[in-house]
């Protein structure tokens, strides 16, 4: 399943979404070589979280081997730097991409609904959240963590406690069909977060790099209990208002 848009509309600019797509785009092609190497080498062995080095049993700017014939030469900023730098890194188009698009759908609804400033500290807080989570599973692992993903699992998380019934709409591929369905938030995300859940318990103990699911979970777990806290109520309230006001005569409303 792929979500493609939501029916939530968006009251102010979502400026800081925005801001954040830019900086990850332009981190991939002014950090990244656009993912040529050896500038897609360098940028994931540098910036990204070795969780090793996170918490001393890597040294900084060690020679690690992370694969049968695969080397990296680990950067020499602290390690807590790149808790924050790793978030703007990815692998490839396709992750860089993916991301970009789950953040945008879910991302300007949040923003609405928290302000400008604390909605950048709640993405940054989700992702370091989402950082850890994986690092405590692994805490000797070398293989360097890059993605946005740990923080926008965060702003998924926001979204299922603001948001659960908004409707959002999906591409569904069975095969070479393909579909369109559209259903409450709460069931894709919560879908969603099974999927983490199960295949992180399925790659506990392996080594060898990929996905990190269990960042994923830990940033949508973040994401929905610091949602409170961060939340404008007044801005909550305002967005509701407004949906009520152009709802057509009938409609259910989608937090009732």
């Amino acid at each position: 399943m792929f979500p493609y848009k939501d029916e939530n509309p968006t009251l102010s600019p979502p400026v800081v979404t925005l801001a954040l797509i830019a900086a990850n785009v332009a981190a991939w092609l002014l950090l990244q070589g656009m993912g040529q190497s050896p500038a897609l080498d360098r940028s994931v062995c540098e910036l990204g979280l070795v969780p090793g080095r996170l918490f001393g049993s890597i040294p900084s700017n060690a020679t690690v081997q992370i694969g049968p014939d695969a080397y990296c030469r680990l950067g020499h900023f602290p390690a807590w730097v790149t808790v924050l730098t790793s978030m703007f890194m990815h692998g490839g188009w396709l992750h860089l991409i993916g991301n970009m698009w789950f953040l945008w759908i879910f991302g300007n609804n949040v923003e609405d609904s928290t302000g400008k400033l604390r909605y950048l500290a709640f993405y940054l807080l989700c992702g370091a959240v989402a950082g850890a989570t994986q690092s405590f599973v692994k805490p000797d692992s070398a293989i360097p963590m890059v993605g946005a993903s740990g923080a926008i699992s965060g702003v998924m998380g926001g979204y299922i406690i603001l948001y659960p019934k908004v409707r959002v709409h999906l591409l569904v591929f069975l095969g070479f069909y393909v579909t369109k369905i559209a259903v409450p938030a709460y069931l894709m995300l919560l879908y969603w977060l099974l999927i983490q859940v199960w295949s992180g318990a399925m790659a506990v103990g392996q080594e060898s790099g990929g996905v990190a699911f269990l960042a994923h979970a830990g940033g949508f777990v973040a994401g929905m209990l610091l949602i409170v806290p961060f939340r404008n109520n007044a801005l909550v309230q305002q967005h509701r208002a407004w949906v009520a006001q152009h709802a057509t005569v009938g409609t259910k409303l989608p937090w009732r």
